[in-house]
Formats: C-alpha cells, sequence, structure tokens
C-alpha cells in the first residue's frame, strides 16, 4: 500500500515513538504507520510484547516494564516527541516478580490505587514532563473502529437485545471502577465480569457456568476512556472463544473499540452466526 499523502503531510518532520505491549496491536500500528510514511522508533515491553517484531522494526529497543528511567532515557536521547502506547499491559504484571527501578518504586509508591490505568497515567505524566506528546493509540488504525449499528449479516434478536441493554448498564458501572470492561450475560442473569483475566478468559469462566445457556458478550469503554492507552480490543480469537463458549451476540462501543483483523473477525462471526453490534451511549 502507498502511504496517505495527507497523512505523509502531517506527520512530516515528527518523530514518533512506539512503546509496544502485548498482543497483535503494536504490530498493526507499526504496519500502519510504516503506510503513512512514518518509522517509529519502538520500545518493546519484555514482559509484554511479541518478539515477533524484531523482525518488524529496525530500530527496536527491549526494555522491562521496570526500567522506566532507561525507556525516559532513551526517548530523550532519540529526540522523540510524539509517543503512541499500543499493546496492552496486564493488570496481573503489577503483581508480578518484576524488579522494579527507583523511578518506578516511587511512582508505585504514589499511587492511590494499584491498577494498570493508574501505572501508565503516572508514566504519561513523566513522559508529559518531558516535553513528549502521548498521542491517541488508534491514531494509525482509525478503519479499525467500528461503526454504530449491526457489523455482522446477522443483527442480533429480541432476546440478545435485551441481554445487551441489560449487560451494558452493568458493564458501563464495572468500567468505571477500573475492574473490567467485559460482562458476559445469559437471559439477564451476569454469569461472569471481567477483572485481570481478560476478555477470553471471561467467556470461558461464564461457559462453565452456564449450562449450555446462550451467552451474549458485552464489552464497553470505560466511562472517561482515554484513547490514549488501555482501548477495549476485539480480536478473531474472541470469536472463536465465543462460538466454543454458544455465545451468539457481542456489543462494542463504537468508535471507541479496535477490531483487529476486522475484515476477517467479521467473516468468522458470519460463518459462525454470531451477531456484533456497534452501539452508541
Amino acid at each position: 500500500m502507498q502511504p496517505d499523502k495527507q497523512a505523509v503531510t502531517e506527520h512530516a518532520g515528527t518523530r514518533y515513538a512506539l512503546i509496544a505491549g502485548n498482543g497483535s496491536f503494536p504490530i498493526l500500528a507499526l504496519e500502519a504507520a510504516r503506510q503513512q510514511g512514518i518509522q517509529p522508533l519502538v520500545i518493546a515491553i519484555k514482559e509484554e510484547a511479541s518478539p515477533e517484531l524484531t523482525d518488524k522494526a529496525p530500530e527496536i529497543h527491549w526494555l522491562s516494564l521496570g526500567e522506566v528511567s532507561k525507556i525516559l532515557e532513551l526517548l530523550s536521547a532519540e529526540r522523540v516527541e510524539k509517543v503512541v502506547l499500543a499493546g496492552q499491559v496486564k493488570h496481573a504484571q503489577l503483581f508480578s516478580t518484576i524488579r522494579p527501578d527507583g523511578l518506578m518504586k516511587r511512582a508505585l509508591g504514589s499511587l492511590q490505587r494499584r491498577n494498570t490505568d493508574a501505572l501508565i497515567g503516572a508514566f504519561v505524566k513523566m513522559l508529559e514532563g518531558r516535553g513528549m506528546q502521548v498521542v491517541d493509540s488508534t491514531l494509525f488504525l482509525r478503519p479499525l473502529l467500528p461503526e454504530p449499528g449491526v457489523l455482522t449479516r446477522r443483527a442480533p434478536d429480541a432476546g440478545e437485545l435485551g441481554d445487551i441493554a441489560y449487560g451494558r448498564e452493568i458493564a458501563k458501572k464495572i468500567a468505571g471502577l477500573d475492574i473490567g470492561q467485559t460482562i458476559v450475560v445469559a437471559d439477564r442473569a451476569c454469569l461472569a465480569v471481567e477483572a485481570m483475566e481478560g476478555t477470553d478468559a471471561t467467556i470461558e469462566r461464564a461457559a462453565t457456568l452456564s449450562n449450555g445457556r446462550r451467552l451474549v458478550v458485552v464489552k464497553v469503554s470505560k466511562p472517561d476512556q482515554d484513547m490514549r492507552f488501555d482501548v477495549p480490543v476485539v480480536g478473531p480469537r474472541t470469536i472463536e472463544v465465543m462460538r466454543r463458549a454458544n455465545a451468539t451476540a457481542l456489543a462494542l462501543d463504537a468508535g471507541r473499540t479496535l477490531l483487529f483483523e476486522r475484515s476477517r473477525l467479521i467473516a468468522e462471526a458470519d460463518e459462525a452466526g454470531i451477531a456484533i453490534i456497534g452501539m452508541k451511549d
């Protein structure tokens, strides 16, 4: 694909860095950036990022989540102006055996809440304090954000729409508490709420409690979702997990959820008879 001329002009002369967490998000963001004529510096988080990035990025540095000082020093030395945070850092990493440097220890000690948003928010402030701007993580991936309405051949039926309405009310409250962004519903009953385990594991846990009943999956953004980090993500693997779990409908926040491998995801949902709908508040 040829670089987008308008995007090339918009980003011309700007030094970007991409800080890579887990999943395919960093790879997709890197490839999309290149299609727009941008070659960002890549900092890959050792505990999270895919080894595949080594082959994708000519300019890559592998650093630990605990090496905050080194990350900041590298970005400053490379005269980075704008930073994209791409890919999740699992909540559980906060309780892992990672050895934090002095800067990270102080950041952790100052947090009132020990959650990913609070930690990343503190890191963002450090970047801003050094004159760098953290930009929307979907900057290069806007076509992957779903529009409002039905995305699949099949629309949710009346029963599924009822579960979606019930589920979104609960999910928004849970997301507002920064606990999780996904719940699984059956017949107006909440079977599973996402915490640290992630979307797919939440669906699998719900299936163990459902006695074969039809499930509906509701995934939302936070009420005050910061699009610079922790943007909700769904990929083809979630569709496969839903198919095995007898989950027949998926509701997402339109414009605030990334659909990785969007065409493949929708095609696989259609093949499985799963309805996907983008919702607006």
